[in-house]
């Protein structure tokens, strides 16, 4: 080969190259191109993905709170009246509660102004004149410590006796009246039965509702005699109810009872009404009439209790 060919070899090897280095540098535009190509598919499902993020919108999961959020300025603005109005409504209504305070304070107070229980007579004695016929009433009635004879009377009725002591009414004068049958035989006199008329006439001319108002207003104090009794916190009420059924399940008798004196005291000829309860023999010896006076009554009060 000689030295022009080999020039010639080398004149087309250098432009090859040169041809090369140019296609080189002009073809990395396209790779590039291919390069942007091929992402594109990968882009185009964010894309997607993104265009998908818009359909929650219509379910707007997260969406509905940004429609709340711009509506809460709107609601709040319009809830901002409602919400003075719910200030203000309490602050109108707070002067009421105050108001029923203040007129609940006396009825609470009540119980505050009684007396003590060793100094309650006078007060007691003063709301009984106050009562219609209530002086009459009092005049029946013991002078000393009533609160808690009265308690001890309703007590021992209850249970069907009677105190033989500081009963809270004074006796009924004059002696037990009998008619004589033989030296060992008695018998009940009318004019026995009369000697009660005064004090029965006193209590069933009482106002029953007055009565029991006089009762509920200083009931703290019976309850407080109740408790010194050994009863606790057990309702005197209970207990005045009680010995109120008692009375009023005494038993009519017809006739004139007879009556017998083994010894310093009458007793009942009959063995079944000697048998009787004390409180039951005493609604005998006042008498038919009396006696059904004061159940009349005692209904009435058991009533309005």
């Amino acid at each position: 080969m000689g030295a022009k060919s080999i020039v010639l070899i080398a004149g087309f090897a250098v432009a090859t190259l040169l041809y090369l280095v140019y296609l080189g540098a002009t073809y990395e535009p396209p790779e590039g191109t291919t390069t942007v190509v091929v992402p594109p598919p990968v882009p185009r499902p964010v894309e997607q993905a993104e265009p998908q993020s818009p359909a929650p919108p219509p379910a707007q999961p997260d969406p509905a709170p940004a429609p709340g959020l711009d509506a809460a300025p709107g609601e709040q603005a319009a809830q901002a009246p409602q919400v003075a109005e719910v200030d203000e409504t309490p602050a109108e209504q707070e002067p009421a509660p105050q108001t029923e305070a203040v007129e609940s304070e006396p009825l609470e107070a009540e119980p505050e102004d009684l007396p003590s229980l060793n100094n309650s007579d006078s007060f007691l004695a003063a709301r009984l004149q106050q009562l219609d016929n209530g002086v009459a009433l009092l005049s029946h009635l013991a002078d000393e410590q009533l609160v808690r004879r009265f308690v001890v009377l309703v007590d021992n009725v209850a249970q069907g006796n009677i105190p033989q002591a500081n009963l809270p009414y004074n006796p009924v004068p004059g002696e037990f009246p009998v008619r004589v049958i033989d030296d060992n035989l008695f018998e009940m006199a009318e004019a026995g039965f009369r000697r009660f008329d005064a004090a029965v006439e006193a209590l069933v001319a009482i106002d029953a509702g007055q009565l029991v108002a006089l009762y509920r207003l200083a009931s703290p104090l019976f309850q407080q005699a109740y408790a010194e009794l050994g009863y606790g916190e057990a309702s005197f009420d209970l207990a005045l109810q009680r010995a109120i059924r008692r009375v009023l399940s005494t038993d009519d008798v017809s006739g004139t009872p007879q009556l017998v004196k083994p010894s310093v005291m009458y007793l009942y000829a009959d063995s079944q009404l000697e048998a009787r309860s004390d409180i039951q023999k005493q609604m005998i010896r006042i008498g038919p009439v009396n006696r059904d006076r004061v159940k009349a009554k005692l209904r009435e009060f058991l009533q309005a209790l």
